[in-house]
């Protein structure tokens, strides 16, 4: 994606967030997968605004000064929410998806506030020494499509979770194609490292959820 794209290659869409501010989200016309705001994207977004994790009424924030990093980012939805709820965030994907990473960035500064979020290539497999010591939490949001990316995938999960990092992961179940086959490659390859629990969609946000999309909390067996 060249850095001389204008306006006329994109589309926002807003995701209202429970405090009734907005992210824009810049998506582009044209592109691969990262270049679209997917569903589970938006489920996983909104399910860090549940009051498991920040509860206005009783001044909880799960996320104020953690540590998180998204893989597989695409549009950057789900950290720039973590972002703007007070998380110190990196989003990670390939160098083709960074431009819009950025502008999007750009474009919802000024409703990040007190945390931060920053854009870095990652390529899943690949060296994780940058964002060492491991972060609280890792988002990953419908990473688990291409049956190249199964193994790669989960081995940057072994090198970037440590015994106290707690994985969000929110995938769509597809039963079409080979995305049957790559969704149970994955999870028998997860389990031999990490333990899974799916959360109930009475945790998840009301209005943003569908029982085709899980949600997983997935940690480190310890």
């Amino acid at each position: 994606m060249a850095d001389d794209q204008n306006k006329n290659d994109y589309f926002v869409r807003e995701l209202e967030k429970n405090d009734g501010s907005s992210l824009k989200l810049k998506q582009c016309y044209m592109g691969d997968v990262g270049c679209v705001v997917w569903d589970a994207a938006i489920v996983l977004a909104k399910y860090l605004e549940t009051k498991q994790f920040c509860d206005p009424s009783t001044g909880v924030n799960v996320w104020a000064g953690r540590r998180v990093v998204e893989l597989g980012a695409g549009t950057g939805a789900v950290g720039l929410m973590a972002a703007t709820l007070g998380a110190q965030v990196y989003v990670t994907d390939l160098e083709e998806l960074q431009t819009l990473l950025k502008a999007n960035i750009l474009e919802n500064q000024e409703v990040i506030g007190t945390g931060s979020i920053t854009a870095k290539v990652l390529k899943w497999g690949e060296d994780v020494s940058d964002y060492m010591p491991p972060p609280h939490y890792i988002l990953m949001a419908d990473c688990i499509y291409y049956e190249q990316s199964v193994v790669p995938l989960v081995e940057t999960l072994k090198l970037l979770a440590g015994p106290e990092t707690c994985i969000i992961c929110c995938y769509e179940q597809r039963t079409e194609g080979v995305n049957p086959k790559v969704e149970k490659q994955f999870f028998e390859l997860l389990q031999q490292n990490f333990s899974c629990e799916e959360i109930p969609s009475d945790k998840q946000d009301p209005e943003f959820s569908s029982p085709d999309i899980h949600i997983l909390h997935i940690r480190r067996n310890i």
